[in-house]
């Protein structure tokens, strides 16, 4: 479909190694003037789900400074720009958990929040996992969590996990799980 926006200009308003916010000056659909923001990631959402030959999964949780309160997620991380997302994964959950695993299968690519942000999420299943020590970054300070796929499933019903990536990757995960598609 024909893009119905008309871009005018655009200024960047702030921006990191993480991060850049555009204003950009719009004629709205309706062909009125407007502002648009958007904030552009520098990076890649990643998410994984490791799970085991018992269905077991680790969830990991955290202080999250944006909310202002404790969030339980799947292991998650940023992929940079130019990297390979499988890559981004199989270190995140390294890094987070100290997993590693022999099978990936990625489940899903997702916007995170398409109003607002260009933000592109990509999920992976890792099975045939293994053990080692978390190598978390100086600023995480992360809890890991063994449990069961189906109670991890449970608490994202609950309201328990509301983090986005983390919920789509669970429902889905659930979904291929019941209709024998991931085993």
């Amino acid at each position: 479909m024909k893009n119905p926006w008309t871009t005018l200009s655009g200024k960047v308003e702030y921006e990191n190694p993480w991060i850049k916010v555009t204003e950009y000056q719009v004629l709205n659909p309706a062909g009125g003037p407007g502002i648009y923001g958007v904030v552009g990631f520098k990076n890649l959402a990643i998410g994984i789900l490791p799970l085991d030959e018992d269905l077991n999964t680790w969830i990991v949780g955290q202080f999250r400074y944006t909310l202002n309160e404790y969030s339980w997620e799947i292991p998650e991380g940023g992929g940079p720009e130019g990297s390979s997302a499988l890559a981004s994964a199989q270190r995140e959950l390294l890094e987070e958990t100290g997993i590693t695993a022999k099978k990936w299968t990625k489940i899903l690519d997702m916007n995170t929040s398409n109003s607002v942000t260009d933000e592109l999420g990509v999920a992976y299943v890792a099975q045939h996992l293994s053990f080692g020590e978390a190598e978390p970054e100086d600023t995480e300070d992360l809890q890991v969590k063994k449990l069961p796929f189906q109670e991890v499933f449970e608490m994202a019903m609950r309201g328990d996990i509301q983090d986005g990536l983390s919920l789509v990757t669970i429902f889905k995960t659930k979904l291929l799980l019941d209709s024998g598609e991931l085993k």
